[in-house]
């Protein structure tokens, strides 16, 4: 069966994950076996400004089956699949809303006469790009990544299933080094202002407490007193040690975003613990001498090999883009939803995004009274109260989306 020729870009824009090289893979390999042209945009849209001011020729950009050649004897191994980070290059912000800027990529593009535009990205960066397809017309296909599973009507994101791995083993390691010297370990984990990696992760790796922001929003005194409460009751179970898992979009008790949550949490849990034993608290004296460390995973989390399961997902991405594209149904983005790949309208998801940006609140949060909550919460892990998670619902959940096709 013979398809008509087309040419394809494709870019990552944000923060980098495992899993991208994958799509780009996948991209290309499918494409290729149509006889189609794919040329990798450097950079995310900036690689359009190269193109417009020569910097760059579109003959520069053209990818072959592999991506890249190696070579010597290992001439040919396709190893794209295996590697984090991205081979186009990322970045996680832009000047776009610059006009001179914006008419730049709107040239660049124009010039590489493109049938269709992939472009991977998270909620943010596709936000960005989605205006920049508007205003060129641009066929564009959205393939969903981010450790912190935050784009709406996608049940998974690549990229988050490895970096809960990355979480989890860490969580492993950080477990016997607290029970050899009887120390709180206070782990703090990405996530921005979604729980989904500490929860996942938490649950996973054995973790005591987890705090999302879902359900503690604020580390205020009540809070504090019920983390306190749970490593107290460990200790009388003769559990001298606890492992805590913090999300970074947990907040200080001022309703800030606090730089170092996990430093702030170690130091509340010394001051309350020494207020409560004042009380004639007995259970907390001692609370305060506890050794409590704290580690801040960072960027670790996202990098290292994909997880078979973000392979996967990725290839399946990359392949539904390229149908996509084909069948001429564009200005979709690539979904997971029950098992299967799906797509959902652009415009529909971009709306429930900028609606939820502009009230500062998560496009797609942990749900309070999940699975996985449960879940935690059957194991004896505090995540929060119910007190906690209502006001979270009040003015930072959005209502579930409206399901689209």
């Amino acid at each position: 069966m013979t398809h008509p020729k087309k040419r394809i870009g494709i870019l990552t824009s944000g923060g980098d994950c495992p899993g991208l090289n994958a799509v780009i893979r996948a991209v290309v390999k499918c494409s290729s076996r149509k006889g189609w042209e794919v040329y990798g945009i450097p950079y995310g849209t900036d690689g359009f400004i190269d193109v417009a001011n020569g910097t760059r020729q579109p003959e520069d950009l053209k990818l072959n089956e592999h991506g890249y050649d190696i070579p010597g004897l290992l001439q040919g191994l396709d190893v794209l699949q295996f590697l984090s980070g991205s081979v186009l290059g990322s970045l996680s912000k832009g000047n776009t809303e610059k006009p001179e800027v914006a008419q730049q990529i709107l040239e660049g593009y124009q010039r590489l006469n493109l049938d269709g535009l992939v472009a991977i990205g998270g909620d943010g960066s596709l936000d960005i790009i989605y205006d920049l397809a508007v205003k060129g017309n641009w066929n564009m296909i959205g393939v969903p990544k981010t450790i912190d599973n935050d784009v709406p009507f996608t049940e998974r994101a690549v990229g988050f299933q490895t970096a809960v791995d990355t979480v989890t083993e860490a969580l492993y390691n950080l477990t016997f080094t607290a029970a050899s010297h009887e120390r709180v370990m206070v782990a703090e984990v990405m996530g921005r202002d979604a729980g989904h990696l500490a929860l996942h992760a938490g649950i996973a790796g054995g973790a005591d407490v987890i705090l999302i922001p879902e359900l503690t929003p604020l580390l205020d005194d009540k809070a504090i007193a019920q983390i306190c409460d749970k490593i107290a009751t460990l200790r009388q179970d003769k559990r001298k040690f606890a492992l805590v898992v913090v999300a970074e979009g947990v907040k200080h008790e001022d309703r800030r975003q606090h730089r170092n949550i996990g430093d702030y949490l170690a130091q509340q849990i010394k001051l309350y613990s020494q207020k409560l034993c004042s009380l004639d608290r007995p259970e907390f004296c001692g609370l305060d001498e506890i050794d409590t460390r704290v580690t801040v995973l960072g960027h670790l989390q996202r990098s290292g090999t994909p997880s078979s399961f973000d392979r996967i997902l990725a290839t399946a991405f990359g392949i539904k883009a390229v149908e996509l594209i084909e069948q001429g149904h564009y200005n979709r983005l690539v979904v997971w939803e029950g098992g299967k790949v799906e797509s959902k309208p652009l415009d529909l998801v971009i709306q429930l995004v900028r609606q939820c940006h502009q009230e500062k609140r998560c496009a797609s949060p942990v749900d309070p009274d999940g699975f996985m909550v449960q879940t935690a919460r059957a194991l004896g892990i505090y995540v929060g109260d119910a007190s906690h998670s209502v006001e979270y619902n009040g003015s930072n959940v959005p209502a579930t989306p409206t399901a689209v096709s």
